[in-house]
């Protein structure tokens, strides 16, 4: 990383106090890690969760700096009951160890010329800002929500939370998704709705939140419309890492052992079960399940012996990986009140700039940007009269081929005289404390196959099935969770994914008797 992110310490829960219990090991705290450690201590397991970051949350690290506080990973909830579940299981409730609070606008589209749009709020309040730029397209957005509660329904209510590694699940799927248009891509289904060019590309980014081009990814993925239209957008107050620091503190109490600092190196097999992992000190611990919560190409490439993968794994480890990150994150001498809390900062071009990232891989001289300003809603990021920011860029993964150590500091500059430009006007002037993060970054710290920001890409042919699967293929007693697997990326996505290997894991009294 290029900067002084300030990680916590070490920290470890109480030992459950039930040695009996059959030994659950959890391989990555992100969220699927930790969702899936506090499923397994609620069915009885002895939980133990593993993490080479100093700080539990996966790729939702925190940093701090000359006072300014940054959320490295995920800022957007949304079905905020996947994390009150969580606290459920346990008799216990998510308001009471941290705040979610709903944001208005959900976020906001800036455009080159200037133009604004505000998504969010109620539906008149959406229909009201369509009806600015093109009256016609607001029948046509009533029937695009409509065709997303469709998808939802689908995609979301009845499968994101079901296992596919048995065929015959998605076979039985396949009527209801050609039905509903899942062969077509997320910019189809848009433009079939929508034909303001600017609405369109406002209400088509959605699969750039989940690692995937609006021009490539299935259209199931138009069901994050209405996701967000059901319950709204949400901020962890403190942040995600507040999350984070919560969900810690839940897993403290219930007595799940945490071992930050410490890098899986290898999951142990006997013939092909899992039977535990090994940590790269050489150190190795016993399990009767592990869970990974590690990228699925890294996972089957580096950490489970090549000869006890089944062709299908193999296969998969040849799947398309998102586009990569860069990250800058700074903090300003003054504030900025008329920016929104999210805003989704357009470029020139669109279908071109998605093509050179994700197809050709090339650093274009133009970008568009999510610019997070949390102090919009939050000011314990920044000191009073201060603001702190940080601005994502979509950009080719590691198989690009792109210096970073050049090219890292010319980007930063290049988007730096784009916000001065335009909403962020004597930027230069009032910023401090900079630091970026870059692809490369995104591998050495979180072992990501190529840098990629959300693994492996939401394309059709990468979906359900035929992504990897939350039951190891062919192998016992390991199961996957996070970006990379069923259901895919985004927290909602990663959340999911613990709840699918919970229904496919016995309780842990079940496995005793066995």
């Amino acid at each position: 990383m290029h900067g002084d992110g300030n990680m916590v310490g070490e920290r470890a829960g109480p030992d459950s106090g039930d040695q009996g219990a059959p030994h659950a090991v959890i391989v990555g705290a992100g969220f699927g890690g930790i969702a899936a450690a506090l499923r397994l201590r609620a069915k009885g397991y002895r939980v133990t969760l593993f993490d080479r970051a100093r700080r539990l949350g996966g790729r939702a690290q925190v940093f701090e700096r000359n006072g300014y506080r940054h959320d490295a990973g995920p800022t957007v909830i949304t079905a905020p009951f996947l994390f009150d579940e969580l606290f459920e299981l346990f008799g216990k409730r998510r308001e009471d160890y941290v705040e979610f609070r709903k944001l208005s606008p959900w976020y906001r589209f800036y455009f080159p010329d200037g133009d604004t749009f505000d998504y969010g709020g109620t539906v008149e309040d959406t229909l009201a800002e369509i009806r600015r730029f093109e009256p016609a397209d607001a029948d046509g957005y009533l029937r695009l929500l409509e065709h997303s509660r469709k998808l939802f329904d689908a995609g979301f209510t009845e499968l994101a939370d079901q296992s596919f590694h048995q065929p015959l699940v998605m076979i039985k799927q396949i009527p209801t998704l050609v039905k509903l248009g899942a062969y077509r891509t997320v910019w189809q289904l848009i433009a079939k709705h929508l034909k303001h060019p600017k609405l369109r590309q406002a209400f088509s980014i959605q699969p750039l939140l989940v690692g995937g081009s609006p021009f490539d990814t299935t259209s199931i993925y138009g069901l994050i419309h209405y996701l967000e239209r059901k319950w709204g957008v949400f901020f962890a107050m403190g942040g995600t890492g507040g999350l984070v620091d919560a969900l810690g503190k839940l897993m403290s109490e219930e007595g799940i052992a945490v071992r930050l600092g410490e890098t899986v190196a290898t999951i142990e097999m006997t013939g092909r079960r899992a039977t535990g992992i090994r940590l790269e000190s050489g150190e190795r611990i016993a399990a009767d399940i592990v869970v990974s919560n590690a990228d699925p190409k890294h996972l089957y490439g580096e950490m489970v012996p090549a000869s006890v993968q089944p062709l299908s794994t193999r296969i998969k480890r040849k799947s398309r990986l998102s586009m990569g990150l860069y990250v800058l994150y700074f903090g300003t001498r003054r504030t900025y009140p008329d920016v929104a809390h999210h805003t989704i900062w357009m470029g020139q071009r669109y279908r071109e700039l998605l093509n050179e990232i994700f197809k050709k891989k090339i650093l274009a001289d133009d970008f568009s940007l999510y610019v997070h300003r949390p102090t919009a809603t939050d000011q314990s990021f920044a000191p009073p009269g201060h603001d702190s920011f940080y601005v994502l860029c979509p950009v080719p993964n590691l198989d690009g081929n792109i210096d970073w150590k050049s090219e890292g500091p010319r980007l930063r500059d290049r988007i730096v005289a784009a916000l001065d430009r335009t909403m962020l006007p004597g930027l230069p002037d009032c910023m401090e404390a900079d630091f970026f993060m870059t692809p490369e970054d995104f591998k050495h710290d979180y072992l990501s196959v190529a840098g990629a920001g959300f693994s492996i890409s939401p394309h059709f042919t990468q979906s359900a099935w035929f992504r990897f699967h939350n039951k190891a293929e062919g192998l016992d007693g390991l199961y996957l969770t996070g970006a990379g697997t069923h259901p895919g990326a985004g927290m909602p996505g990663v959340l999911c994914s613990a709840k699918v290997i919970d229904r496919l894991i016995p309780h842990a009294q079940a496995l005793v008797r066995v």
